[in-house]
């Protein structure tokens, strides 16, 4: 049986298990201006992963969690500000780095991130907690890793040997500029992992299937050219991933049909 990922644009992702339960991770639909999908259009969520506290990352999960009612694994950083507004806290599955958790037997496992988690919630608290990547379990044959906004770091060697990811998707790549600086980020200069660095962490992961992200459109992007150039360049080594260009909307099935 197969699993469909389908990219939403930057890190937003709706996998389809082999059972047709469905996985949302990142869920940045409204203020993306790449998605093919609004919150509305979403028939079907059982569950959410959201990485960190940031609107290109989970801007729309308040409001997807309250809909659905499906649980959300998280940092407690992220549970605060989503309580804020107004999902239950029986929703949340908030782990540490490597905890993992089994909502309605779909088993996830938080691992680092080398990145920040801050925001403001509607209370006026600050917030600052954990980022984190995950590694979602589909069978046994299937684990996918999501990189959450993490520069490269030697523990995804580890983070590989460990827990073994099939597919690996890998925000490496900087957002457009206009974007950032509709976001108020000025003076961006590459993002927290480059295509290559991308591409070196997809082989440190050993995954089968590296899918870059982190755009709104590949094409004319040098991160995401060198990306797979970078790839390319290790076809020859065993075991080296294939790498994956999707644009938004697009869906890849693993394993390949």
């Amino acid at each position: 049986m197969s699993t469909q990922i389908e990219f939403l644009g930057i890190a937003a992702f709706r996998i389809t298990l082999p059972d047709a339960r469905v996985v949302l991770i990142d869920p940045c639909l409204r203020a993306n201006p790449a998605s093919p999908i609004q919150p509305g259009d979403l028939a079907r969520v059982d569950l959410m992963l959201v990485t960190h506290l940031a609107a290109d990352h989970m801007s729309d999960a308040p409001e997807i969690a309250k809909r659905f009612g499906c649980p959300v694994v998280c940092g407690k950083e992220v549970a605060y500000f989503m309580q804020q507004h107004g999902v239950e806290k029986s929703q949340f599955r908030a782990l540490p780095w490597h905890g993992q958790v089994n909502p309605s037997g779909i088993r996830v496992r938080s691992v680092p991130s080398m990145h920040h988690s801050v925001g403001l919630a509607p209370d006026g608290t600050w917030l600052c907690g954990t980022p984190m990547g995950f590694i979602l379990y589909v069978d046994a044959q299937t684990r996918i890793y999501h990189s959450g906004d993490t520069a490269i770091f030697s523990d995804l060697k580890l983070i590989g040997e460990l827990y073994q990811p099939t597919v690996g998707l890998l925000c490496a790549c900087e957002l457009e500029h206009d974007y950032l600086e509709s976001l108020g980020l000025q003076d961006h200069y590459g993002n927290e992992m480059s295509g290559d660095e991308g591409a070196l962490a997809a082989a440190w992961l050993g995954v089968d299937y590296a899918l870059c992200c982190h755009y709104l459109n590949p094409e004319g992007r040098e991160d995401v050219a060198r990306f797979v150039s970078a790839l390319k360049a290790r076809a020859s080594e065993p075991g080296a991933p294939q790498p994956v260009i999707l644009k938004p909307g697009e869906v890849f099935v693993y394993p390949p049909e």
